[in-house]
């Protein structure tokens, strides 16, 4: 007797079938949209999420260290929803729902019945990656979803041979590259493997001149403010390369997308691989294949952060659904199908406390011991006792409840000329968010976009300066005094104690001293390393 998972889209009435589908598919999203509700307002706000929402505060075409969307999404979930972490993490788990519909969609695109479209879908829901990204509010979030609906529309141009669709292509594009720059290194790939196979004939027409026209157009206003300011983004990638990121090996790398991806998801992928580059149903789709094999050793030599290649993976992983529903059709394991979906549900439920708050965090470093997962580094910056990702959650408010404190010890003439200065952009904008309720003023960094946003009226006679150490301050103030110590038992080694401290006496005036402040995922500013 045949299974509801067996039957193929062309087996029977196809408008029928493709709203079985759909729904089946629907349903699957929405499982992961109520898993990303059900968590997604524990622990805290990370650090980049409080960024993105003073970005959002100050609504521009760009910024240092991103491109504009990513603000307007955060200042669109507070107008609508308000600020709490359910809402501002809201559009990410929305993204993330759609992405396992897309991904099992073009798993049917590619020719896989209902079980390719299942397996294609569950993979994305149990991989750690998006997990992780769809439960915060980061450009990582939504980068899969445009990648994936840009090569599904690509499919859709070779399979149904309608150039049109190059607008279509172009308009995701280039809101792809208004959410991360990344988009282009897709593009590029793509266009690369249209012209390694026989489909580039699809690249021939008038009507992707026209899409490119449209992305471009889509652009303009961001490659415009990166003109007006000398391409300060061009400046911070340099930076990073040398002060932030670490070199991994090679097997590290592949550790990481295996560990990413999740272990249990790594024969689909390759199998993905496989289907693309040399199954004989996949002729006409061979481009994506070379799309990840490009992106995948342009990421290996060069020494990306292994979750560069996340977006990338949504193609390949519905192709290995199809590649696997083949393989057990063809052998008639109709075994291997709940097999498969239920060794991925398991693997996916042990994973989850990897990268979802769904433990008490003193049980985390336990589980995770237990668990033998553990980050790959591309970073400099040491790790704490649990992840990152969750580290940089924690303590925001008591820091900024500390500042508060300190603010309001200071006689009345103080307070008037006060600035509050946060090492990087986690400290100022924990206290532009938070530090409304206790009636503090805006604070200010040379950290990211915060450089730009300048140091508004104040004069730098008083600071109040958080996570600074005081014999980098000690060179620039007359006086320094350590006011108060945040202690923090879960965050990254370098926010364990932070310390907050008020300066008087500025040595020279802050409009002068400004420019040494600059930090663009620096090393260090200029101010901590020139004595005066």
């Amino acid at each position: 007797m045949e299974s509801p998972l067996d039957t193929a889209p062309e087996n029977a009435g196809p408008a029928r079938d493709e709203r079985n589908d759909a729904t089946i598919l629907a349903c699957l999203a929405l499982a992961k949209l109520l898993l990303h509700f059900a968590v997604n307002g524990r622990y805290g706000y990370w650090i980049d999420e409080l960024y993105f929402i003073a970005c959002g505060e100050h609504l521009a075409w760009g910024y240092v260290d991103h491109p504009p969307l990513i603000a307007a999404v955060a200042q669109a979930s507070r107008a609508l929803m308000g600020d709490s972490l359910f809402a501002i993490r809201f559009f990410p788990a929305v993204a993330g729902a759609l992405l396992v519909f897309l991904t099992g969609w073009l798993a049917r695109a590619l020719g896989g019945g209902r079980f390719a479209q299942v397996l294609a879908a569950t993979t994305v829901i149990v991989a750690p990656i998006y997990l992780a990204f769809n439960n915060l509010l980061t450009m990582n979030a939504f980068e899969p979803l445009l990648w994936t609906a840009c090569a599904y529309v690509v499919v859709l141009i070779v399979k149904n041979e309608d150039p049109r669709l190059w607008l279509i292509v172009g308009l995701i594009a280039g809101i792809g590259m208004l959410n991360k720059h990344s988009m282009a290194f897709f593009g590029g790939s793509v266009a690369v493997g249209l012209l390694l196979t026989a489909q580039r004939r699809m690249l021939w027409t008038p009507w992707i001149v026209a899409g490119a026209v449209v992305a471009f157009v889509i652009l303009l206003p961001h490659l415009l403010w990166q003109v007006r300011l000398g391409w300060p983004t061009v400046e911070l990638l340099r930076n990073a390369k040398l002060y932030q990121h670490q070199p991994v090996s090679p097997a590290e790398f592949v550790w990481g997308q295996i560990q990413l991806m999740h272990p249990f998801t790594l024969p689909i992928w390759v199998a993905g691989v496989y289907f693309y580059l040399r199954a004989r149903d996949s002729r006409s789709y061979r481009f994506l294949g070379w799309a990840f094999v490009l992106l995948f050793a342009a990421a290996l030599v060069g020494q990306a952060k292994t979750y560069y290649l996340g977006p990338i993976y949504p193609t390949v992983l519905a192709a290995g659904a199809v590649a696997t529903e083949g393989f057990a059709n063809r052998r008639r394991w109709n075994w291997l199908k709940p097999v498969t979906l239920v060794l991925l549900l398991i693997g996916g439920v042990m994973s989850a406390p990897y990268v979802l708050p769904v433990l008490p965090i003193e049980a985390v470093p336990r589980y995770l011991a237990i668990l033998g997962m553990k980050d790959v580094r591309p970073e400099r910056r040491a790790e704490g006792v649990i992840p990152q990702l969750f580290a940089d959650m924690f303590a925001w408010p008591e820091t900024v409840a500390a500042v508060a404190r300190v603010y309001h010890s200071l006689s009345p003439e103080d307070q008037a000329r006060c600035a509050i200065w946060g090492r990087s952009y986690g400290e100022a904008a924990a206290v532009d968010f938070f530090g409304g309720a206790y009636g503090l003023p805006r604070a200010i960094s040379g950290y990211q976009n915060y450089y730009l946003w300048g140091p508004g009226n104040t004069s730098g006679d008083v600071m109040i300066t958080v996570s600074i150490p005081g014999e980098r301050l000690a060179r620039w103030f007359d006086t320094v005094e350590l006011m108060d110590t945040v202690p923090c038992e879960y965050c990254m080694p370098d926010r364990m104690s932070t310390p907050i401290y008020v300066c008087r006496g500025l040595k020279m005036p802050l409009r002068e001293f400004w420019p040494k402040v600059k930090c663009w995922t620096c090393d260090m500013p200029e101010f901590a390393r020139t004595v005066p």
